[in-house]
């Protein structure tokens, strides 16, 4: 399996604790925020809602609740600006300021909880993936019949540059990311949970470890005497590692068949931050309505690590960092610079997958030029599923995507290394994007 290694720009928050975030005046619900169907609204103009309220349910299987993450009135449901797709219906409330929660559990007993109640907790959260897919949690606890688990993997290698936000959750909040872990494999059935951190990020591992030494065997076990051995381990700096199939590989050296998922071959992937709020949801009955992003870049007086809640607008969180507008500004990303999104609306709002905003100067802009393909094979190299994306490139290219199909452009995980790594500048992500988008298209007719 190929890896690259880029220069890691971490050290403007690696050590900025988590703060949180002013609540926004008004926050912006896009009704798609997660991989599958949106959510349907299930209230009008002019209803008063709490933090934490049911404000959109899931629609179908793959689907996810939808939580308010502000107390106050709805105030209007139309098209607003959309990070990733550019427009999608919302729900917008305005916030009365007092931050009124729609829940109060001081704390549930989870020694009787059943794998079932772990799951349906979890599915009304409306917990997604937070490591960027957002793909709905309760799905991948719910595995089809057939398919035996006996791993879960958490995800903490965090190998974009600049994102710090797993790594500042894994030093501050290690024992409830192990007790969230420990949910999770008892809804699954597994005995072995691994939580894979690069060498990166010692301190979080020496955390991690620190926590599991001092936590009692009690914790991991409930009254029927089942339980879960949970270790963390060490994985060289490279990229892009926190993929899972590559996490898979790395960790135990199974692969992922093409067009398969990781339960295919026994495992079950989760992000850091999704674990964590897992641990919220059974634990306290609090939804997912907030996350920790990276605000990071250039022209920032204040680089953060924030706590933000979801539909906060882009805008108020790059005034809270002490962003300088008037500087020659290249690019506005949400996500990492390899495989985020650029901006071109500050008040779009931040959404469940939603891992960091970045603000690049011209330093960071790409090489205008492009030129011919020389078949040097370095994207080759470079791609860590094996794919040839140069020959994709050139079918793409040509608007031959029948010839492009066959080169399993579905595999593409969109890390970006093939780009990064190819000498004449082609925009070769984009072009396995177009392809997919094309197929994707073709097959609807």
């Amino acid at each position: 399996m190929n890896f690259i290694h880029l220069q890691e720009f971490k050290e403007s928050t690696r050590h900025s604790k988590i703060e949180k975030a002013a609540l926004p005046k008004k926050a912006i619900f896009a009704l798609s925020q997660h991989t599958g169907a949106p959510s349907d609204p299930v209230v009008n103009i002019g209803d008063v809602v709490k933090t934490g309220s049911l404000i959109a349910r899931s629609k179908g299987f793959i689907s996810s609740n939808l939580h308010s993450s502000i107390s106050g009135r709805v105030v209007a449901v139309e098209n607003s600006p959309h990070p990733i797709i550019g427009v999608f219906t919302a729900i917008v409330i305005e916030s009365d300021g007092q931050d009124i929660k729609a829940f109060s559990e001081p704390g549930r007993d989870i020694s009787n909880i059943s794998k079932e109640d772990i799951a349906n907790i979890v599915k009304e959260a409306g917990i997604v993936g937070l490591g960027g897919a957002a793909f709905p949690t309760s799905v991948k606890l719910n595995p089809p019949a057939g398919k035996k688990i006996d791993t879960l993997i958490i995800n903490g290698a965090e190998c974009e540059p600049f994102l710090t936000c797993d790594y500042r959750l894994m030093l501050e909040k290690p024992k409830e990311i192990i007790l969230g872990a420990r949910l999770i494999a008892k809804a699954l059935g597994v005995k072995d949970v691994i939580i894979g951190i690069e060498d990166n990020k010692l301190d979080a591992i020496e955390a991690l470890g620190s926590a599991l030494f001092r936590m009692p065997l009690d914790y991991a076990r409930d009254r029927k005497g089942e339980g879960c051995k949970v270790k963390a381990v060490k994985l060289r700096t490279r990229y892009p590692q926190g993929g899972e199939k590559q996490l898979i590989k790395t960790l135990l050296n199974r692969e992922v068949p093409s067009g398969g998922l990781p339960l295919d071959i026994g495992c079950v992937v989760n992000n850091v931050q999704t674990v964590f709020s897992v641990y919220e949801a059974v634990y306290f009955g609090k939804p997912l309505y907030e996350r920790v992003i990276t605000v990071s870049g250039s022209f920032l007086k204040k680089p953060k690590n924030l706590l933000t809640r979801i539909g906060t607008p882009i805008k108020e969180l790059l005034e809270s960092c002490g962003m300088d507008a008037r500087q020659d500004i290249y690019k506005i990303i949400m996500g990492g610079p390899m495989t985020g999104v650029a901006q071109y609306n500050l008040e779009a709002p931040v959404i469940k997958g939603t891992s960091g905003i970045l603000v690049l100067g011209k330093g960071f802009s790409a090489p205008s030029q492009e030129l011919d393909c020389i078949r040097c094979s370095r994207c080759i190299e470079a791609c860590p599923v094996g794919m040839m994306p140069c020959l994709l490139g050139v079918a793409a290219r040509k608007n031959r995507f029948d010839i492009a199909s066959t080169y399993n452009p579905f595999d593409c995980i969109e890390c970006g290394a093939c780009g990064y790594v190819c000498p004449s500048n082609i925009e070769l992500v984009q072009l396995i994007k177009l392809t997919k988008a094309k197929l994707k298209l073709h097959s609807l007719h």
